[in-house]
């Protein structure tokens, strides 16, 4: 893992290559533990109580909260002195990933430990977190997160609820409405973004027994059935002052910020689930025939697993690859009361956050897609696990942030540091340009190719960042389907760099059997990769690029990424599709 001395800041990797960075393969037993913990947790206490979970038994789920808090499931992010665990970002995110295909309650769980806990975590005053942490780790307590309104969504600093100081300043009155609130029916404590005065815009921890708080009728959903949804509605609310969570107009720091870890844990979540749907078109596969075999032996199912396969390994790289970087900048501020700081390094790897966001819920979608094309007309069919597993993901592209916002995020925030001196783009880009001009030679190193297709997609977002700039200067912001476009290279970069380079610091430490599936997904997964890149890049070219630069623009992206490309690579995924058949469960 990268330590605090580390010159890797947040998004660098846009423009800077990195291989020094927490994978799967560095789990220590601690980590597995939490791990095996959660899994029996789900097999023994979640699954087996599907059906009544989905029939909206909302007892039931408290009690499951409550066995959750008896095994530490609920306070892994809360420090020791307060009840919890106190454990690291990468136990956070096993816990995540193991309760991932826990349908309705994963998403309750998440939303409970994730923002529904860390705002007091984090920006809580010692007296908050004496008052609510040991609850909330516990299961005593359960909580959620008021954002979202019936006009602010993805603005969320829109937001129209107010909060009003009484003349004895002993309470704010809170008035508004919150809607489509995760945990809403059973919750006892609601973090609430209000504007104090109208205009300041602050955080507030109410109580489900303060005077003036009510709830709206449970939201009918396709999908997450089981969980609540409702909106919570504030009526002249009369929250304590000391409930005030950081400071007045300071809501936007703990409320943005803590999106950011809650986008790492759905990452989380989404790359769970994944691995149970492959595992699911696995088995069924396997054992359903047609045309006097198993489907699982045609190669057009072998290459929809391969794809699957690649998906997963890369979401599972990228993942615990944030995990060391979100554990390095915020290993030791448990206990910190210096909320400046805290902000700050919540801050510093939003990109990569969104990263987790945006490519762990479309591997999802991805995966339930294709597992219930495989699975045919059965898949259509409530019986089978799959049909569930289809409707629940979808929301996964909507929560924490929209994925079109995210993408915004991600070459926004790169924009922004340019702007602030922080980032030397157009040194960057020139760079990059030089570097086209002069492409690497290949070393006989059983990765070099791969590793240097990892250099050339960052350099061809170089290319094309640098060509958007000059074609639309600091009107770039507004160009929102070229930064899209060019978010879209910077996860396939982002994506593939860890998946290589974990390859890679694999070979050092593994068997050669347990390097051969690492080596064939890191190859297979660079051709498509390079391939997709390409497309990206010809279509920001075709936005940016002057008529007559377009021709010449374009055939440097292809030669540059075309030289990389491997032949054979539909016998490579074959190969991964034959390995995990075999094994009836993803491996890697």
């Amino acid at each position: 893992m990268e330590t605090k001395t580390s010159a890797y800041k947040g998004a660098a990797f846009l423009y800077q290559a990195s291989d020094n960075f927490f994978t799967p393969e560095d789990f220590t037993e601690e980590h597995r533990l939490i791990a095996k913990t959660a899994k029996r947790f789900l097999e023994k206490e979640v699954r087996p109580n599907n059906e009544e979970i989905e029939k909206q038994n909302f007892e039931l789920v408290q009690t499951l909260f409550e066995k959750a808090g008896e095994l530490g499931l609920l306070g892994h992010s809360v420090p020791e002195a307060y009840g919890g665990l106190g454990l690291d970002k990468i136990s956070k995110g096993l816990v995540g990933e193991s309760l991932g295909s826990a349908g309705s309650y994963g998403v309750a769980h998440s939303n409970h430990t994730c923002i529904a806990t860390l705002p007091i975590t984090y920006f809580g005053t010692l007296q908050q977190k004496e008052t609510y942490l040991p609850k909330l780790a516990s299961g005593e307590f359960i909580g959620a997160y008021c954002l979202t309104e019936p006009g602010a969504g993805s603005d969320a600093l829109s937001a129209k609820t107010t909060a009003k100081l009484n003349e004895e300043k002993t309470h704010y009155v809170l008035n508004g409405t919150k809607m489509f609130i995760t945990n809403a029916d059973f919750a006892d404590t609601f973090i609430v973004y209000a504007k104090v005065d109208g205009t300041a815009f602050t955080a507030f921890i109410v109580e489900k027994n303060h005077p003036g708080l009510s709830l709206g009728p449970e939201e009918q959903k396709m999908g997450i059935k089981g969980s609540s949804t409702r909106a919570v509605i504030f009526e002249d609310c009369e929250v304590p002052a000391e409930n005030l969570l950081g400071e007045v107009g300071k809501g936007h720091v703990i409320a943005l910020n803590v999106l950011n870890l809650g986008r790492y844990n759905l990452g989380s979540a989404c790359m769970g689930a994944a691995k149970y749907g492959l595992e699911l078109t696995l088995k069924y596969t396997s054992e359903r025939r047609q045309f006097g075999k198993a489907i699982a032996e045609f190669t057009a199912t072998q290459e929809k697993i391969a794809h699957m396969a690649l998906r997963v390994y890369a979401t599972e790289s990228l993942q615990y690859r944030t995990a060391g970087y979100l554990e390095n900048a915020l290993g030791d501020l448990y206990d910190s009361q210096d909320h400046h700081e805290i902000a700050n390094q919540l801050m510093e790897y939003a990109v990569e956050c969104a990263v987790c966001k945006v490519h762990g819920s479309e591997t999802l979608d991805f995966i339930v897609d294709e597992a219930l094309q495989l699975h045919g007309g059965y898949g259509f069919i409530k019986e089978y696990k799959i049909e569930q597993m289809y409707r629940d993901s979808r929301i996964n592209r909507i929560f924490e942030g929209t994925n079109e916002v995210n993408r915004l995020l991600i070459v926004g925030n790169l924009l922004k540091q340019t702007a602030k001196g922080k980032v030397p783009l157009q040194q960057l880009t020139a760079s990059a340009v030089e570097e086209l001009k002069t492409p690497e030679s290949i070393t006989d190193h059983v990765l070099s190719k791969e590793i240097e297709a990892v250099h050339a997609i960052r350099r061809v977002f170089l290319f094309c960042i640098g060509i958007c700039y000059e074609a639309f200067s600091a009107e770039l912001v507004e160009e929102q389907e070229v930064l899209m476009a060019l978010a879209d290279i910077g996860i396939e970069l982002y994506s593939l760099e860890s998946a290589v380079m974990r390859t890679a610091k694999a070979l050092e430490s593994e068997t050669k059997e347990q390097q051969t599936q690492k080596k064939l997904m890191a190859q297979a997964m660079t051709g498509d990769t390079l391939l997709k890149v390409e497309m990206i890049a010809r279509k920001i070219l075709q936005a940016a690029s002057g008529e007559n630069q377009l021709a010449p623009n374009t055939a440097v992206v292809t030669s540059e990424l075309s030289r990389l490309q491997n032949s054979g690579l539909d016998k490579v995924k074959r190969q991964i599709a034959k390995k995990l058949l075999e094994a009836n469960q993803y491996i890697s």
